[in-house]
């Protein structure tokens, strides 16, 4: 397949599924989940065969666990694509409309970036996440998966993209890229191509933004911390933090350090160690924290970390301002969470923490798109620059300026023989 042909013929294909209906767009989802679900042993069979070769091959535990797609991954895609469904339509939506002279009258209008190419992670449920964001936002869509779910990647966007030609939509609107060497064909397609958001390692993801001409969205670490303040509530936090570490460990949105007050490090950390080691993990402290419970021993600037794994790092902090320090310094402006019972202290993180996500008194495992009511998400991004934090449906659009007048030309503007007057209506 020669990709740049094939983006070629995307940016062609790409007005006109920004021209399509909200309710043709929807009438793609639900054909989508119905097609899924009917196909759902076809999709698990492939899931099978990716699983016993990451077995084979010796893919750590963490990993597979990323790779596996069952019934409760099903159900999850297709409650995501049901919220898409719910969701108003993200396009033709008016944010400005001004009167700039008599007969001469300026709107705002949302409309899709246009083609966009995402490399993510081994996950098979997010190759269903971002094409189905993608088709309601009317973006084209240029896939490229990990090699781990090569079979049920290949399962799922062949019955995506049958879903999407059967209701009518261009059938170059969606683009699966399977050979890793069409990776560097996507990054040179700068013409074509509007947007990539790659989702993976650190290492990938610098070498996506060294490498390619096109705009880049995305994050590099989810290095998240917890900072458990001295007025925080103790049957509260112990439950936030087990959560935030081990209910899915290698997600970029799991708790690497957790961050204490000296103040309540006597009362919190032998209770909480005890329910760590309980639930499997590896506790690494300062030499601080080893003088109040078991811990491996690390270096005061050893913070650094993105483990993906079973293991927290711990450290004790005289109070928010030195959390707050540490978090600025060390964190990857994902998302941090304060445990206290003190609105201003939380107010205070909240404010001064450089993070796309803060919270208080929950778990950093919320930073989601579909959690956060977007029908899923295409990625999170620790940028400032268009969108940040979990990347649905407003991330996927931008907007365009249209401009109806009745014959004016600066000329007279400029000469004083016509005026502005600047009028919102």
């Amino acid at each position: 397949m020669n990709i740049k042909e094939e983006t070629t013929k995307m940016k062609l294909a790409a007005p006109l599924l920004a021209a399509s209906t909200n309710e043709l767009r929807n009438q793609a989802l639900q054909t989508i989940a119905d097609t899924l679900r009917e196909h759902a042993d076809e999709i698990f069979a492939a899931n099978a065969a990716d699983l016993a070769a990451a077995q084979e091959n010796g893919v750590a535990p963490a990993i597979q666990k990323r790779l596996k797609f069952d019934e409760g991954k099903l159900a999850d895609v297709i409650n995501g694509i049901r919220q898409l469904i719910s969701l108003p339509d993200p396009l033709q939506n008016v944010s400005l409309s001004r009167e700039l002279d008599e007969g001469l009258t300026l709107y705002r209008v949302s409309c899709p970036i246009g083609v966009i190419g995402v490399i993510f992670e081994a996950r098979p449920d997010a190759l269903v996440q971002i094409s189905t964001l993608c088709i309601k936002s009317g973006n084209c869509a240029i896939l490229k998966g990990g090699k781990e779910t090569a079979h049920t990647n290949k399962a799922l966007f062949t019955l995506i993209q049958k879903s999407v030609i059967q209701v009518g939509l261009p059938a170059e609107c969606l683009l699966q890229a399977e050979l890793h060497n069409e990776i560097d064909e996507l990054l040179s397609c700068n013409e074509n191509v509007d947007l990539l958001i790659p989702r993976g390692s650190n290492q990938f993801v610098q070498y996506i933004m060294n490498n390619t001409k096109i705009p880049v969205m995305g994050h590099a670490d989810g290095i998240c911390h917890i900072y458990a303040d001295k007025d925080y509530d103790k049957a509260k936090a112990i439950p936030i933090i087990v959560d935030a570490k081990t209910q899915y460990t290698a997600a970029c949105n799991a708790m690497e350090t957790l961050l204490v007050s000296r103040a309540i490090a006597a009362d919190l950390l032998p209770d909480l160690a005890d329910t760590l080691l309980a639930n499997d993990v590896r506790i690494r402290g300062t030499k601080e924290v080893s003088g109040i419970i078991p811990c491996e021993v690390i270096a005061d600037d050893d913070f650094k970390n993105e483990y993906l794994d079973l293991v927290l790092a711990i450290k004790l902090v005289d109070d928010v301002d030195e959390a707050i320090a540490h978090i600025n310094h060390y964190g990857s402006h994902h998302t941090d969470s304060i445990l206290t019972e003190n609105e201003s202290t939380a107010a205070r993180f909240m404010q001064m923490v450089d993070s796309a996500g803060v919270y208080q008194n929950c778990s950093t495992r919320f930073a989601d798109g579909f959690r956060y009511g977007f029908g899923a998400e295409v990625g999170i991004s620790t940028g400032k620059i268009h969108a940040r934090g979990p990347v649905g449906l407003e991330g996927l659009v931008t907007y365009k300026y249209k401009l109806f007048g009745r014959g004016q030309i600066v000329g007279d503007y400029a000469s004083g023989k016509s005026v502005f007057h600047f009028k919102d209506l």
